[in-house]
């Protein structure tokens, strides 16, 4: 459990409420296909339907600050550097502003390019 205490109370967030922001923050930009799921039987990795995009993210909490690893699959002809930066603007947005948790660094590995 990840949490946020303020001068109110305290907040409690699971990993996979924080993963599931994450992943449909991810979802909504442009030149995105999906998020990237690792087989560990086979090595391969393989697009995640909507309703397990936490399986396309990790999260490390340390010290109240998140470090976000994500694994995502983009469009081919878009300009990746382009699709990296608006997902972590994007994803640092949602995170602070819906969760108030905040983002120490993002990575965005881009695991494949769709067709």
């Amino acid at each position: 459990m990840i949490g946020l205490t303020n001068e109110q109370g305290h907040i409690s967030y699971s990993e996979d409420v924080i993963a599931n922001v994450v992943g449909l923050s991810t979802m909504e930009c442009y030149g995105v296909v999906g998020m990237a799921s690792k087989n560990t039987k086979d090595g391969l990795w393989e697009l995640i339907r909507v309703e397990h995009l936490n399986k396309g993210v990790k999260i490390n909490a340390k010290n109240n600050e998140l470090s976000i690893d994500l694994f995502v699959v983009v469009e081919y002809g878009t300009k990746i550097s382009v699709i990296a930066n608006n997902i972590i603007k994007k994803v640092r947005y949602n995170v602070e502003n819906y969760l108030g948790l905040k983002v120490n660094h993002i990575v965005v590995n881009i695991e494949g390019v769709r067709f």
